[in-house]
């Protein structure tokens, strides 16, 4: 597992990272969210030992990572740093080689990733020669060709296609099913929401929400319910305490106010009146919760 404990960080008199704690277990995907200059590469950077805290500490499975164990570190910068003029697999060979693979083995690993990533055909060719969305295919082979323990992507889909985007999935989920803990940042909520164990949503340098995504949802739910019933729903106007917020071809929107109670009288009361296909409670999009506490 790797640990950011209470990690401070300033440029100037401008503080970037405030008291950030955010952990990434063994066999689990974190997704990073925040706006542009919340801090994310930051912190990704201080995890990786490129940059230094002002404070708090980094562990990997309970110690300072040293050089030797950052070498089986994955990284994926949002800044690509592939050379332009160089072959691909030649590329992928060398960076597995400076993470200490067998020669034999790194050609082995590039050609299988590019294979994966639908480039196996253009191993052979200068990386200048693909077009943006396959030069992030081959970064994103960078990252792995030396079968690291951990995964920090910064922005890693950026660019990509959706055949792409599935490609690169499938090969975090099998990193993750492995046991490999991963951490990645994007702007693009739905696939946090749909890859992602754990959420750490960051705001001004702040961690401002973290947990399973569902689980935060859910504690965000507050006071709104959908309900879907065959009766007319026009009743819940008089009601004492129920707001109606929206009416919809998916169900009516309340909004519950008072009695603890409540959502259980209204629910007695549609079952009275008529068959009722669902009541629950209305859970925020991903994007919603990003909003609401980000505020």
């Amino acid at each position: 597992m790797l640990v950011l404990d209470k990690i401070t960080r300033t440029f100037g008199d401008r503080l970037a990272l405030d008291g950030v704690s955010i952990s990434v277990p063994d066999g689990r995907m974190v997704g990073f969210v925040g706006a542009n200059g919340a801090g994310k590469t930051t912190t990704m950077r201080i995890a990786l030992g490129v940059l230094a805290a002002d404070s708090g500490t980094v562990t990997f499975r309970g110690k300072v990572p040293d050089l030797a164990v950052r070498r089986r570190f994955g990284y994926m910068p949002e800044e690509r740093g592939l050379y332009p003029k160089g072959r691909l697999l030649e590329q992928l060979v060398f960076l597995a080689r400076l993470h200490g693979v067998d020669r034999a083995v790194a050609a082995k690993r590039g050609q299988d990733l590019l294979e994966r990533l639908g480039l196996g055909d253009r191993s052979g060719d200068k990386l200048e020669s693909l077009s943006l969305g396959n030069q992030q295919r081959v970064q994103v082979a960078a990252s792995l060709v030396h079968d690291p323990e951990l995964l920090v992507l910064d922005e890693p889909f950026s660019g990509l296609d959706p055949i792409a985007v599935d490609a690169m999935a499938d090969l975090l989920r099998e990193k993750v099913a492995a046991g490999v803990g991963v951490l990645f940042s994007s702007h693009q909520l739905d696939l946090v929401d749909r890859l992602c164990d754990e959420l750490v949503i960051l705001h001004a340098g702040r961690v401002v929400a973290a947990g399973e995504p569902e689980k935060l949802r859910r504690e965000r739910a507050g006071s709104r319910f959908r309900l879907v019933a065959d009766a007319d729903l026009g009743w819940l106007d008089d009601v004492p305490g129920v707001r109606v917020l929206e009416r919809r071809a998916d169900g009516t929107v309340l909004e519950l106010h008072g009695d603890p109670d409540l959502d259980q009288r209204v629910l007695a009361e549609a079952l009275r009146r008529g068959p009722v296909r669902s009541f629950a409670p209305l859970l925020p999009s991903l994007s919603d919760l990003f909003q609401e506490v980000s505020r």
